[in-house]
């Protein structure tokens, strides 16, 4: 039950925190748009933190997605494979996304973020150390491998409940042959 609850507040967390950055972009945005073309004097921060922020919400808006079950998928094929093979196509797809979440996002982005912060360096405008903008890299990871991995459990339970079902199937049949 608390590991529900941990999870409840984990998404909530994590979908605020794009819908925040998501309205932060669009505020900087308007004020880059506004000092350029109304006042006639650009804004020299105001575009680096739209790209940065632009980086959050596409990775962690990736781990939203995810969560949802709202990426893009090709249902024309595996809306024709029969129940099981659908089950083992998202065990497979699971499978893979926790590896990557967990291997390149996870431990590779991990990598980058000490890489980058050991040498130092800075976004040139607002002078952020580059450590703290390719931290959304695992912590986007993070989140994508919770939810991949709760999905691959879900698809498993649900494969085993199939295959106890068929097993039950064949079993009635034979039973209802011999009598």
């Amino acid at each position: 039950m608390k590991m529900i609850a941990l999870k409840k507040g984990l998404d909530t967390f994590l979908e605020a925190l794009v819908t925040v950055s998501m309205a932060v972009l669009t505020i900087d945005v308007t004020w880059q748009v506004i000092t350029r073309f109304v006042i006639k004097h650009p804004s020299n921060w105001s575009e680096e933190l739209a790209t940065n922020l632009m980086i959050w919400v596409g990775l962690l808006g990736a781990a939203v997605a995810l969560h949802r079950k709202s990426h893009l998928g090709i249902d024309y094929f595996t809306n024709r494979f029969s129940e099981r093979r659908r089950l083992v196509t998202e065990l497979v797809v699971y499978a893979l996304v926790t590896v990557f979440s967990v291997g390149v996002m996870g431990f590779g982005g991990l990598r980058l973020v000490s890489i980058t912060f050991m040498l130092g360096q800075l976004t040139p405008a607002l002078k952020i150390p580059m450590g703290y903008i390719y931290l959304a890299i695992p912590v986007s990871g993070f989140f994508m491998t919770i939810y991949a991995a709760e999905f691959f459990v879900e698809a498993w339970g649900k494969l085993r409940r199939t295959r106890s079902a068929e097993a039950a199937a064949v079993h009635l049949k034979t039973k209802s042959i011999h009598n």
